[in-house]
């Protein structure tokens, strides 16, 4: 076995040896077989028996049972009308098909093998034709191959399972209770992944946890922060503990690419797409829903993209992601998808459609769920060229009873925004003015919590203002809109920002404007997550701009910048905000922390810099009365805080000293040094001044002195003629 190097081993050896590793391709690299050059894979033991799949060839045969009892001059007949019913779904491989026949009767046995290019392709055919009917006494029974040794092994006999003593479990809710009220952030960069504690009292992060190679992808924390989700090519794996960051879990999924939780953590879905062995085919998207504790797989659904293909912002080969959209809450009961012109809404009690049926929606475009109750809202665009005019519907589930729609007319196009606590929706509509020729935006307000679920209308004051950004504060009653004027973008690229209130001094039931920040460098609004503060931000184009703003008193409190900033995003307690540069580009990689006022506190650069993601916190144990309460009393609280926070300072101060005077002794040290030698050579320099023992320049007078060289002679006749 060969040594095992530290990747900064390598890096060192790299370029010693004139090797640019950030030009190397890692994944070009092929280890001789049977040799790992010790490094223990996490998913060893899924290649181990992936392997061993591959190797005994079973995954891609099944066999095909209940055929009709044929004699031999039928069997050409039969072959053929199998071939053809599974050539549609797969290539058969040349030597693929075998129907074994009675030696006896010489006729078939009634069941057949089938041997698929790709073992996708063999699942395929057996979810598409188990229980096809061939004729009125025939319907195939179909099976893998593989699966009969799983049947064989099951005892005649039914034995209790054997029951294990309980041992209780890791607390992986252990990092809440941290003495400092410390937030986590993992960051990933080059091959390591790194989880850190954000220490703003120390200015600077502190380690926790750190691996080379432990995704192949990327990394994403569950909703509540309770698991870490790691991306490999085989699956998608989950850690978490109390002291450190052990695989709980592992979800068998074979090229995964995009994974989703469920709001309550207790369901996984994953996503895959295969290539098919047949061109002229479509790939196979496949996504699997998995309990998160047990790893079970609780649904699955497969099929073409285009049977993915609406229902998401966003996702790959042509498929929306999110697929599957989870009710809001924790209790993770429904999730839902949109296909043409149905919703289909699932309950997880048995993973079935609710009422066994799907809502039919003709034309339905988009829907969402509160974040907090079981209510649809559903989107319909315009129909039969405007005399069916466009809707938006709220819709409760499982009931399926429509609680509001309104009508809209002349739609371009339609978003919707929920507020976090479900209380309020606001749907952004474009409308195309009198001639078509152009649109102008406003926004349907639905009070969702009050009684008939009233409905205002927002129009800005210049119809011609086109919408950049749109934002709830979040647990809180206002909003705010970054709008532009649309014919003169060009010439007046600093937009408006404008704050808004449902509520106003005098009437809690009417939508009002509190301010409108003219010419501002923001193309983006981030919230803090309590509210009240918000970053008003100039990505791309605008460099990192950064203007931290109190809505509350309606004033700046910081302006920023951090050049070329891809990401921002506040920690779940709205202290602190990260703000960082991501390999997008090749400079400045890493990232910055702020406090919520807009104080840099310190600054991490990290070459290759892919990732960065705070650990998410469950919602607050605390009643909204004891949490208004403490908010009342904050200074009796903050009190110990204020006193820690001055031991810190105390201590950073006290470092800061220390580190001044070993600054100073080195100093002094290495000026003693010089001086020493320079006493030990003053005889030497007294000789090389022919014995003047001074060495003071001022005892000494300076004269100039010139010196003439004849450097060369030319001797030359020159005639002279009168």
């Amino acid at each position: 076995m060969a040594d095992v190097m530290a990747y900064n081993d390598i890096e060192a050896t790299a370029a010693r040896i004139g090797i640019d590793l950030s030009q190397l391709d890692l994944d070009s690299i092929r280890l001789p077989s049977g040799e790992d050059f010790g490094i223990i894979s996490d998913d060893e033991d899924i290649y181990k028996v992936d392997n061993s799949e591959l190797d005994a060839g079973f995954g891609n045969i099944i066999v095909v049972d209940n055929l009709p009892v044929v004699p031999l001059e039928k069997f050409e007949k039969l072959e053929n009308v199998i071939r053809k019913i599974y050539s549609q779904i797969g290539v058969i491989k040349d030597d693929g098909f075998w129907m074994p026949l009675d030696p006896e009767t010489n006729k078939t046995l009634g069941y057949c093998f089938l041997e698929f290019n790709t073992p996708q392709e063999a699942e395929l055919a057996k979810e598409r034709t188990h229980g096809y009917k061939l004729d009125r006494s025939h319907i195939f029974v179909v099976n893998m191959f593989e699966d009969f040794d799983r049947f064989m092994k099951v005892p005649d006999q039914w034995a209790p399972p054997e029951s294990k003593p309980y041992t209780p479990g890791e607390n992986l809710q252990q990092w809440l209770t941290d003495e400092k009220a410390r937030d986590q952030m993992v960051i990933r960069y080059g091959a390591d992944t790194e989880v850190l504690w954000n220490d703003a009292r120390h200015l600077k992060p502190e380690p926790f946890y750190k691996r080379s190679f432990w995704t192949e992808s990327f990394v994403q924390w569950s909703p509540l922060g309770t698991y870490l989700a790691t991306v490999h090519r085989l699956g998608v794996a989950v850690w978490g503990g109390a002291s450190t960051f052990n695989r709980l879990m592992r979800y068998a999924h074979s090229q995964v690419r995009l994974i989703d939780f469920s709001p309550g953590e207790k369901y996984l879905v994953t996503y895959s797409s295969h290539e098919p062995s047949n061109p002229r085919d479509a790939n196979r998207v496949v996504i699997n829903i998995f309990d998160v504790r047990t790893g079970k797989v609780m649904r699955d659904f497969k099929g073409s993209p285009d049977d993915f293909a609406t229902g998401g912002a966003g996702g790959v080969a042509g498929v929306s992601w999110p697929v599957f959209k989870w009710a809001g809450g924790k209790d993770d009961k429904y999730f839902a998808r949109m296909g043409k012109n149905v919703i289909s809404v699932y309950e997880t009690e048995t993973f079935s459609l609710v009422d066994k049926k799907s809502m039919k929606v003709e034309n339905v475009m988009d829907f969402s769920w509160s974040p907090t109750d079981p209510i649809l809202a559903l989107f319909v665009p315009e129909l039969g060229g405007g005399n069916q005019p466009a809707r938006v519907s709220l819709v409760q589930i499982p009931a399926k009873e429509e609680l509001r729609q309104k009508n809209l007319f002349s739609v371009s196009d339609c978003k919707m925004y929920w507020q976090s606590n479900g209380e309020y929706l606001a749907v952004k509509v474009d409308r195309y003015t009198k001639t078509k020729k152009s649109t102008y935006t406003g926004f349907e307000l639905f009070r969702i919590k009050e009684r008939d679920i009233p409905i205002e209308v927002l129009e800005l004051e210049n119809k011609n203002d086109k919408i950049i950004a749109f934002a709830w504060e979040p647990k809180g009653h206002r909003f705010a809109v970054i709008h532009c004027d649309n014919t003169n973008a060009n010439n007046n690229p600093r937009p408006d920002i404008s704050f808004y209130s449902m509520r106003s001094a005098h009437n809690t039931g009417r939508v009002s404007k509190l301010t409108t920040l003219k010419g501002k460098q923001a193309n983006a609004l981030y919230w803090s997550p309590t509210g009240r503060f918000i970053i008003l931000a100039g990505l791309k184009g605008f460099n990192g701009q950064l203007e931290f703003y109190n809505v509350d008193e309606l004033e700046t409190m910081a302006t920023a910048e951090h050049f070329m900033a891809t990401d921002i995003e506040w920690d779940p307690t709205g202290r602190y905000v990260a703000t960082a540069v991501t390999s997008v580009h090749e400079m400045e990689n890493g990232f910055n922390i702020w406090t919520f006022n807009g104080k840099l506190l310190y600054r991490t650069l990290k070459d290759h810099f892919f990732q960065f993601l705070w650990r998410p916190r469950p919602p607050s144990l605390l009643t909204p009365e004891k949490e208004e309460e403490i908010a009342k009393n904050l200074k009796k609280y903050s009190k110990k805080y204020e006193a820690e926070d001055q031991d810190v300072s105390i201590f950073l101060s006290e470092q800061d000293r220390e580190k001044r005077r070993m600054l100073k002794e080195e100093w002094e040290k290495w000026v003693a040094h010089w001086k020493q030698k320079h006493e030990e050579e003053k005889e030497a320099r007294k000789n090389l001044r022919d014995g003047e023992a001074s060495d003071e320049e001022e005892e000494y007078e300076a004269k100039a002195i010139e010196v003439e060289e004849v450097i060369n002679q030319v001797e030359e006749v020159v005639s002279f003629e009168e």
